[in-house]
């Protein structure tokens, strides 16, 4: 059973270009299916070529994700103790962290039916959740992912996704909250920077989120 917590996070939520009054779990069903449809036509071209698959990535997904409200969460109170330079390179940073990860983890698809709950969000609300739920091909419980959305003044966006009840700003937060008391978020910075660096020079390769729990980290059996 291939790994697909990474895949989906991006498969689902992207390129959300439409009117803003369009609800979320609409354009969640529409932009998954253009998406699937790029990975299939183009699949042997990214798994060749990850700076194309990334460039997929960065038109479709990255302006309808709210990166600087993920990393205030993320970083929590030392986003307040942070100088703006501190906050915009994190932002940056982590903005390619995950880029990096999840597009690389879209090669991994394999086709997996996607399910969509019933949506009780209203579109006069400031927040709501799409819920989806990933179907395993090999008769395993489905894993349910859910996507938080808010309301902007540029539309929908995304701030929070929750794998099999476990969030992925809450796990970085703890994770790098650690890092921070050890470390201090200089260094923090410096290592996600460095890690991209090394990425995108072809010296090494997407890391997998250590503040992931191993449940949510499905592999192939």
């Amino acid at each position: 059973m291939k790994k697909i917590v990474f895949i989906v996070l991006f498969l689902l939520m992207v390129s959300l270009a439409v009117a803003a009054e369009t609800p979320p779990d609409q354009l969640t069903r529409e932009t998954s299916d253009k998406i699937t449809v790029l990975l299939k036509a183009n699949r042997d071209v990214y798994a060749k070529d990850h700076q194309k698959l990334y460039a997929m990535v960065d038109v479709n997904v990255l302006q309808h994700f709210d990166f600087r409200t993920m990393s205030k969460s993320v970083l929590a109170r030392y986003w307040r103790e942070a100088t703006e330079d501190q906050r915009a390179k994190f932002t940056h940073e982590f903005r390619e962290l995950l880029v990096r990860t999840y597009a690389t983890a879209l090669l991994k698809y394999t086709d997996q039916q996607i399910l969509f709950l019933p949506f009780t969000g209203k579109l006069d609300d400031k927040t709501v959740v799409v819920r989806t739920e990933v179907k395993q091909s090999g008769g395993g419980l489905n894993i349910p992912i859910h996507y938080s959305f808010f309301k902007s003044e540029a539309g929908w966006k995304v701030y929070d996704i929750t794998i099999d009840g476990i969030s992925l700003v809450t796990n970085y937060r703890s994770t790098y909250a650690d890092r921070i008391q050890r470390e201090g978020l200089d260094a923090l910075i410096a290592s996600i920077t460095r890690d991209n660096k090394e990425a995108a020079s072809g010296k090494g390769s997407a890391k997998e989120p250590a503040a992931l729990p191993k449940k949510a980290q499905l592999s192939e059996r």
